[in-house]
């Protein structure tokens, strides 16, 4: 690790959308690059789905545990969606922040906020959107895993979510996985330079 990056503090790299966007395509590429991201890996109370590692795409538990871990102050941010509890535990976004380190998240929009009030200073929100409604449709329905009912459930919250890109602080449209990753790296690589990210005992020369 170079002095330059001991000499600030990390950053919580926010990446949210509706459902259907696409964010945890971009999220698990941004990981595979090297971009020098590590992975928050949330909690939930649902099921895992096929093809899902537990420990890796997320920390399944019970009701009762993700209960325990709220109570204790465990979680940075938790939420309620479509019938599952998700959660963000707190000791790595604080080691990363402290060590200077630069962590992902993948969560939904109810959840970055809660983290965008923890950490104000340390967390930046970038919000992911198809080109078009009928392509997040389209990415809905090719899942294959949910019924007409749950479909559009997920499809009338996704109208209601996309309004939230204003509130946050980057916008990528995902038209193609590979050039949304260029932006996403665009916004990290202009994150790390910035000068409020600087510790007090960095100098210019590292003398």
């Amino acid at each position: 690790m170079s002095s330059h990056r001991r000499n600030r503090r990390g950053i919580i790299f926010i990446l949210s959308a509706p459902s259907g966007a696409g964010k945890t395509t971009i999220s698990r590429r941004a990981l595979q690059a090297n971009l020098g991201l590590t992975a928050s890996v949330s909690l939930t109370t649902r099921s895992p789905r096929d093809g899902e590692c537990n420990g890796v795409d997320y920390t399944f538990v019970s009701d009762d545990e993700f209960r325990r871990r709220l109570a204790a102050g465990e979680l940075a941010e938790s939420a309620s969606v479509f019938d599952a509890s998700y959660g963000t535990p707190r000791e790595p976004l604080d080691h990363a922040v402290a060590t200077g380190s630069d962590i992902l998240l993948d969560i939904d929009i109810q959840g970055a906020r809660q983290i965008r009030r923890s950490y104000p200073s340390d967390a930046v929100a970038i919000f992911v959107l198809p080109p078009t409604f009928a392509q997040l449709e389209g990415r809905l329905r090719g899942r294959g895993t949910e019924d007409e009912p749950a479909i559009q459930r997920r499809l009338k919250r996704a109208a209601e979510e996309a309004l939230a890109y204003a509130d946050y602080d980057y916008l990528i449209i995902n038209a193609d996985v590979a050039e949304s990753l260029v932006g996403l790296e665009a916004v990290v690589k202009a994150e790390r330079l910035r000068v409020a990210r600087l510790g007090q005992e960095f100098t210019p020369w590292n003398k």
